[in-house]
């Protein structure tokens, strides 16, 4: 009589450590408490969005030309930024949005590439052309697109004892600077509202009279107004950049500033000119409920969690308004609400699933024992997820929640059919 040899394989090496866990169920128990107490901290540190973080492969380079027609812009700056942009490596497709005074060109390059390294390129590429573009332009802006480039808070500004472009100060000094300082924020867009400028409406007749064009006088004023680039000087040592400043503080200080003339004659500009404050005509407006308003969007930054953000955004805001008593601040949308609802209804139905198997088991089998192994494998087998997924910077968000509940389904039905077999 021959016997064969001892089986060995995976079902062998599974079972070894099943006899081994019976013969030995107190390191096993310690085991599986002490993953479940880091799946419950874990669970306690994840961040809560409503997508995952993505590296997008695409960079936008956004230039302002103020007055400039899309024609114009197409011609002097999208054509040639694409061509700088074109030659990198990886360029999968290059597209451009123009509108009046501005053009984005949105690079997008193969999956797979370090974002940060074709950010850099990118901004390499326009530096080497922005001497083709026209002097006027203001210095392009190149960021990488983030996939959490979408608001998370709306919100609109009421004062009415505020002229508009007063509360639109408010809004871009004050309400920025509290919200910014929250952790988490990115930035904040406002929309609506009115830029503020100051007008010199010239006087023909005195114009005449001094012999003077309107032309002469607004190049000289943007002579005497700039901001520019004034090289580099060694001082102490050492090499610092400098720059050419010149500009009025107030309206007063622009009205008696003296224009020197071409034929050596000056002039203060209030002789030949009235200076105002005002503001610019609105580019964009917002409305709530029929009135007009002041409204600005929260953004949060990549990798932090949309609801923590809100709440501290919330928070600088609710201070910010009790500060301000005159000024009413009304959240108008949020996505972060049906993140919430949505967290707490996955979560709420992983446990009537879990509850519900476990009544399964209890009407079909009658086994007191069997469905207490079922009500305790489940949690055992959720919580220590949580753990990796901390531990692997993953979030709670519409695509995790999902394969949560996919794979405790699979979980629940495997239990069932286990369960029953060990019982027969």
């Amino acid at each position: 009589m021959s016997t064969g040899a001892p089986k060995t394989g995976s079902g062998g090496a599974l079972g070894g450590i099943s006899s081994w866990s019976i013969r030995n169920p107190i390191p096993t128990i310690v085991l599986f408490l002490a993953l479940t107490l880091a799946g419950l901290a874990g669970y306690a540190r994840l961040k809560q969005n409503n997508t995952p973080d993505m590296d997008l492969p695409a960079v936008s380079v956004t230039i302002t030309y103020a007055g400039a027609s899309p024609a114009e812009l197409e011609t002097q700056v999208a054509r040639e930024v694409e061509d700088a942009v074109a030659g990198l490596g990886n360029v999968k497709h290059v597209d451009s949005t123009l509108t009046e005074g501005q053009a984005t060109i949105r690079v997008e390059f193969n999956m797979g590439i370090d974002v940060d390294r074709a950010t850099e390129d990118v901004r390499n590429a326009v530096s080497r052309v922005r001497a083709n573009l026209p002097a006027s332009v203001e210095d392009p802006v190149v960021q990488r697109v983030d996939a959490t480039d979408s608001a998370i808070l709306t919100y609109v500004v009421d004062a009415p004892a505020m002229a508009p472009d007063a509360l639109s100060w408010f809004v871009d000094n004050d309400v920025a600077r509290a919200v910014l300082a929250a952790s988490g924020v990115s930035k904040i867009e406002r929309s609506g509202g009115v830029e503020a400028e100051v007008r010199v409406h010239l006087d023909p007749d005195r114009l005449f009279s001094y012999g003077v064009s309107a032309t002469e006088i607004s190049q000289k004023l943007k002579t005497w107004s700039t901001d520019q680039p004034g090289g580099r000087v060694t001082l102490s040592g050492g090499e610092q950049s400098i720059r050419t400043l010149s500009s009025a503080a107030r309206v007063e200080d622009l009205a008696n500033a003296r224009i020197a003339l071409d034929d050596g004659r000056t002039l203060r500009l209030s002789d030949v000119a009235r200076v105002e404050k005002s503001w610019a005509e609105p580019r964009q407006r917002a409305r709530l409920d029929g009135k007009e308003v002041v409204g600005f969007s929260v953004y949060r930054s990549v990798g932090s969690s949309e609801v923590a953000v809100a709440h501290t955004a919330r928070a600088a805001l609710k201070a910010l308004e009790a500060a301000h008593p005159d000024v009413t601040i009304r959240e108008v949308t949020s996505s972060t609400d049906w993140v919430e609802e949505g967290f707490e209804a996955a979560i709420e139905a992983l446990w009537i699933g879990a509850l519900l198997s476990v009544a399964v088991v209890w009407l079909f089998l009658r086994d007191t024992r069997a469905t207490l192994i079922s009500a305790a494998a489940l949690p055992l087998s959720l919580i220590p997820t949580f753990a990796v997924m901390h531990l692997l910077n993953q979030t709670l968000n519409n695509i995790t929640l999902l394969a949560i509940a996919l794979v405790v389904g699979i979980l629940v039905d495997d239990a069932i059919v286990e369960i029953e077999n060990i019982v027969r």
